[in-house]
């Protein structure tokens, strides 16, 4: 066993094309394996070994070992596991950045949207305290020169009604919108160098195998496993409070349109 493990290259049994152009520790392959000077590499991909062995040494280390990429997570589990509170302790801990997949999703749109989207926060833009046409004049909070405002829509690019449905809908996003949102933080700086904590991606087998296809391979994945009891006391007790919020914003309007509809039959 001693035997073997000195035999091993640079890179142990990571490609070393991929460590070298990718920054990844993508996992090779005994099928893919190769020997140079005494030591064996295993690659990714067979092209990735036909690459190396026309130019050995551009993938090997000279006087200095090769330099190991940093940290990168993914962290997942179900809506109400704590993703987002253990990344963010995990995240100042380790000095990484953390990205959560679903708010990133919601800062791309903002620009157009101008608010958050999604089942949990269509329940909060509800729009029952609107002012009918007919009793705007005899209301002084809203003018009818607003009105207009609120009723222009934006139109979104093909890319922005993808990422729109993935949050309404749960669709999933097509690898071209992927291609311009995923791969940036293994190969664009600051990610690249300082490494990141990525919280709810992937979420599914599709976009696992996206991220495998592309040589994007985080280091470690962590799945919160949590009983529903659990999930149930902690989310249950604030979308309560939203409720009951909303029963009385809903009962103060219709006492606001009573009195607005006595004042013009006065």
């Amino acid at each position: 066993i001693m035997q073997k493990k000195r035999l091993m290259g640079d890179t142990k049994h990571f490609c070393p094309v991929s460590l070298k152009e990718n920054f990844v520790l993508y996992p090779g392959l005994q099928e893919h394996a190769a020997k140079y000077k005494e030591k064996i590499y295993y690659f990714a991909t067979s092209e990735y070994r036909d690459k190396f062995l026309k130019n050995p040494e551009e993938y090997v280390a000279h006087n200095e070992p090769l330099q190991a990429p940093p940290l990168r997570v993914c962290l997942l589990g179900i809506h109400g596991a704590g993703k987002t509170t253990c990344a963010r302790q995990i995240a100042d801990k380790l000095g990484i950045f953390h990205i959560q997949f679903e708010e990133y999703l919601q800062e791309l749109i903002l620009p157009k949207t101008k608010r958050k989207i999604g089942p949990s926060f269509d329940e909060d833009q509800e729009d029952d305290d609107k002012i009918p046409e007919e009793l705007e004049d005899f209301s002084q909070t809203k003018t009818k020169t607003e009105t207009p405002k609120r009723k222009q829509e934006v139109k979104l690019t093909d890319e922005e009604e993808a990422i729109k449905a993935n949050l309404t809908d749960n669709t999933e996003l097509p690898p071209e919108v992927l291609d311009k949102i995923v791969p940036d933080w293994w190969k664009k700086e600051p990610f690249r160098s300082t490494g990141f904590i990525l919280d709810g991606f992937p979420r599914t087998s599709d976009e696992a195998t996206y991220l495998s296809e592309q040589g994007l391979c985080p280091d470690v994945v962590v799945y919160i496993q949590v009983e529903e009891d659990d999930i149930l006391n902690r989310l249950f007790p604030p979308r309560l409070k939203k409720w009951k919020d909303r029963r009385h914003k809903k009962k103060e309007y219709k006492k606001k349109l009573k009195e607005l509809k006595a004042k013009k039959r006065v």
